[in-house]
């Protein structure tokens, strides 16, 4: 594209646009990049052009046009913040550098750049929409080259856009952006199945189009005797929403029925109503499958009502009904519905429209760990919404699973940290519930209540997690504090000494530096968990002849816990890093096999507990309690594994399954078979492992299984 059909591009929506800076911006890409090439041999200029394109078909304005031509000159080439501030001005600099890459460091992983970027992607997000924006069209166009990239790379950015920017794109609302993403990464993935399945959805294609537009022909007679004036579209299923149910529901192609969709858009909200009183007069509903998405709009603006129906020859089908305004926020979401109005100082403001944006990054501020951040990160954006309301009517979003206490830790933390209860629609609930579709939540605080570990097991949203753990640690560390106070005291007491004479006497500085702590409360709470031991500080601030020739009661108390550690240490398979005496047990919540990612926890009288990290004890852990552990090479342990495997509820696929475990080297300790009405079963095997690998083996064999759904390991 060059740079007059570019401009041409934003005159035809913005004939006031500054085309001059288009066009310096233009020229001023090029000849950074000039000499550069991409994978398939282009030129690299080609790709800042084609963002630029994308972005002006989406009718964005000039700065973030400027943007998309100069979003890589940064991180490519010697361009820097300050010549892009001085040639185009600082609000073209923040975008750009909104949207770069954070420089690789030799010490960072790839993953923890990768959350890093994201991170700092997110916070300019919160800040200036248009910085979301123009990553979404930068990683569109590097999907429609993905085909020249080597494969490991190639599937790495596929899945990568599966896991985060289709439902970024989804909480975007850009609907055609999202399907985009979806349809290419699955081609990069699997391209056989992909292709496979276009090919299946081809042979019945000419059959599906005359079903459609049978079904448009009866839809609009009937509006046109309801007096309703519609436009209707009928279309088939994306390639990859066909091929996700066909993997989530174990069928076949052939069992899938309800591939096909039609969209009504009518003038008026109103319409919208009366349209749906008419699909619903001339077919039957499904229950459960209505959606009102327009008194109840989802937090990416997006409006629609949705329902699916049976209609002729008992073929279900989708129909979703909607305004032209509707349709046109659907279809680009907030790229349609963007504005920004200058301050008074010249800044840019967003209309505070995108509050998804901010409750993601809400917690951000909270986690310190770039990977956790970016597991969170990936969590949160899949999940589902639940609307519920306030006493006084105002609606509040939840992901899906949400309890009463994380309603009370999003309206306020002490009212979280107080929550004994609720009242939904007018009924006492206790914590633990989990919020429905359209609950009137009022919160029961006490001031006795306080936050539970127990709230930890059940909370889901970030904010209740992060606010409970700080609440906890806090509460321990206090613990810990008094009771390195009372140890160090006792046997401080036992040479006349205490701790205000070791302040007079400047003794406790002296501690505090040799310890490399920073305060007299640090110091108590290494103690408290175990980290020190009394005789150590005994042995600064005591003679050494006085000490030598009084018995240890710091040892003789704790002396069946050293007794212990020679036989422990060689049985458990696990060493504690920087550690020689320390007694090593297993958490019984998650029994890790060895090979499993595991962290330690301090634990007072029992030495370290070693928990698989995904353990969700470990999630709440004061990190002070941390210790890092690791598995001796080699190390077997046999532990009692349960695997939860959802199939199909046909004749063989149980015979199937204990084969596929037989064939892993595996015995079946005992098995449990549970039936459901929808046709599915699930089945729990007990088995008797001793390494992640043979977990793997077993997994993998059972997912092979033609009618197995899902196959995973049962933490207690």
């Amino acid at each position: 594209m060059t740079s007059g059909e570019l401009q041409l591009k934003i005159k035809s929506y913005d004939p006031a646009a500054n085309l001059e800076l288009v066009d310096n911006a233009y020229r001023f890409s090029a000849e950074m990049h000039d000499g550069q090439k991409r994978m398939s041999g282009e030129d690299y200029f080609t790709h800042p052009v084609a963002v630029a394109g994308i972005l002006a078909d989406m009718k964005l304005d000039v700065p973030s046009i400027v943007t998309g031509l100069l979003h890589d000159t940064v991180e490519d080439t010697l361009t820097t913040s300050d010549e892009i501030s001085s040639r185009f001005g600082a609000e073209i600099a923040a975008l750009v550098d909104g949207v770069t890459k954070i420089s690789a460091l030799e010490s960072y992983e790839r993953e923890d750049i990768q959350a890093e970027s994201l991170r700092k992607m997110f916070l300019a997000s919160a800040r200036d929409i248009r910085v979301l924006l123009v990553k979404l069209a930068d990683r569109y166009h590097n999907l429609t080259t993905l085909h020249h990239l080597p494969e490991d790379r190639r599937r790495r950015i596929a899945q990568e856009t599966l896991d985060l920017y289709v439902p970024l794109a989804h909480r975007a609302g850009i609907h055609w952006l999202k399907n985009q993403y979806e349809e290419l990464a699955f081609k990069a993935l699997d391209e056989s199945a992909h292709d496979e399945l276009r090919e299946k959805l081809e042979i019945h294609k000419v059959e599906r189009e005359g079903y459609i537009g049978e079904i448009i022909g009866l839809l609009d007679k009937r509006l046109r005797e309801a007096g309703i004036d519609g436009e209707i579209d009928g279309r088939l299923k994306s390639t990859y929403s066909i091929f996700c149910k066909m993997k989530e529901q174990g069928l076949q192609h052939a069992d899938i029925y309800d591939v096909v969709a039609f969209r009504i858009i009518v003038g008026a909200e109103r319409d919208c109503y009366d349209t749906l009183g008419v699909v619903h007069m001339y077919w039957r509903p499904v229950p459960g499958r209505f959606r009102d998405y327009v008194a109840l709009p989802k937090a990416n603006m997006y409006q629609s009502l949705h329902t699916t129906v049976i209609g002729p020859y008992g073929e279900r089908m989708e129909v979703q009904v909607r305004t032209h305004v509707m349709h046109h926020v659907a279809e680009l979401g907030i790229a349609a519905h963007w504005k920004y109005k200058a301050r008074a100082n010249g800044e840019q403001e967003s209309l505070g429209r995108f509050v998804w944006l901010n409750q993601l990054l809400e917690w951000q501020e909270h986690v310190e760990d770039p990977r956790e951040f970016l597991h969170n990160l990936k969590e949160d954006l899949f999940t589902d919404e639940v609307y519920v309301f306030t006493p006084n009517g105002e609606t509040k979003s939840f992901q899906k699973g949400a309890t009463v206490v994380d309603f009370a830790y999003r309206i306020h933390s002490d009212l979280g940290g107080h929550c004994a209860g609720a009242r939904v629609n007018g009924k006492l609930v206790p914590v633990r519930y989990v919020l429905q579709q359209g609950d009137t939540v009022e919160i029961i605080s006490t001031d006795d209540q306080t936050p539970s570990r127990d709230w930890l097991r059940f909370v889901v949203t970030p904010r209740a997690r992060q606010r409970i753990a700080a609440w906890l640690k806090h509460e321990e560390r206090t613990r810990a504090v008094a009771i390195g106070r009372k140890i160090l005291e006792r046997d401080l007491s036992v040479y006349q000494l205490d701790l205000a004479r070791l302040h007079r006497e400047g003794r406790m500085a002296e501690l505090l530096r040799e310890f490399k702590k920073p305060d007299e409360e640090a110091l108590l709470e290494a103690i408290g968990y175990g980290r020190l031991t009394p005789n150590r500080i005994l042995q600064h601030v005591v003679e050494p002849g006085k000490l030598a020739n009084t018995p240890d009661k710091g040892r003789r108390r704790f002396g069946r816990l050293f007794d212990l550690i020679s036989r422990q240490r060689n049985k458990t398979g696990v060493t504690v890093m920087g550690s020689e005496e320390t007694v090593v047990r297993f958490g019984k919540c998650c029994l890790p096999l060895p090979g499993e990612t595991i962290s330690g926890l301090l634990t007072k009288g029992h030495g370290v507990t070693v928990h698989a990290e995904s353990c969700g004890r470990m999630s709440g852990a004061d990190p002070f309690r941390r210790v890092d552990v690791a598995w001796e090479k080699g190390a077997r342990a046999a532990r009692a594994v349960k695997i939860r495997v959802v199939s199909r509820d046909r004749p063989g696929v149980l015979a199937a399954m204990s084969q596929a475990i037989a064939s892993a080297g595996v015995n079946i300790n005992r098995a449990s078979v549970r039936s459901s009405k929808d046709g599915t079963a699930t089945n729990v095997f007990e088995l008797t492992l001793e390494t992640l690998e043979d977990l793997n083996h077993v997994i993998r064999n059972l997912k092979r299984i033609p009618g197995v759904k899902n196959a995973d390991r049962m933490r207690s």
